[in-house]
């Protein structure tokens, strides 16, 4: 694994270049290493003893979108292993801490064999630009109690999604759950309820 030389503003937020060994009959690439990564301190997790315990595939087609999806509890590892995303992140550690913060909006086209790590506290989504493949790592197991998300649309964070072509309206494809997510300032009073 290598930088790719472009750093975030985020937090916790990694980005890199895998390097993709390749010959005549195929290719090879080290998607994780423990001892090349580092540790998972809980500055960069946002967690403390955070460890990897569980890996997911997602497929999805062009001009599908999914998030913006928020853990308290997970760190994600996303590797792009076929097709082109636009990853967006939105830092919402500022809003939970203090409601009249500001979230900080972070976009970036991911191609195959790029990185992304994404800590707790920052929400992320991805609209595929191409057939798109995503693997990803994360350090909590899923038991849907940590499954939180906000509107891929909401204007008081106001992500830059591109039109989606094909789509008529160019709104992108989109889960029941995402479609009907509350706004992150509905998020943020409900976390502060509970």
């Amino acid at each position: 694994m290598s930088g790719d030389g472009s750093e975030s503003r985020l937090p916790g937020v990694r980005y890199r270049q895998l390097n993709r060994l390749a010959d005549s009959r195929g290719s090879f690439m080290e998607i994780w290493r423990a001892s090349a990564f580092g540790d998972l301190d809980q500055e960069a997790a946002g967690l403390p003893d955070a460890r990897f315990v569980q890996a997911n595939l997602s497929t999805s087609a062009p001009g599908v979108l999914r998030g913006l999806h928020y853990h308290r509890r997970q760190l994600d590892y996303w590797t792009v292993v076929g097709g082109r995303a636009l990853v967006a992140l939105v830092d919402v550690r500022p809003v939970i801490a203090d409601l009249n913060g500001h979230a900080i909006v972070e976009t970036r086209e991911l191609a195959a064999g790029q990185t992304v790590t994404i800590p707790s506290g920052v929400a992320h989504g991805f609209l595929a630009l191409e057939p798109l493949q995503l693997l990803y790592l994360v350090t909590n197991e899923y038991d849907g109690s940590d499954e939180l998300g906000f509107a891929w649309d909401d204007p008081a964070v106001g992500v830059p999604w591109p039109a989606v072509p094909g789509t008529g309206d160019g709104r992108p494809i989109l889960s029941d759950r995402d479609r009907t997510n509350p706004t992150l300032a509905d998020l943020v009073r409900g976390l502060r309820d509970s």
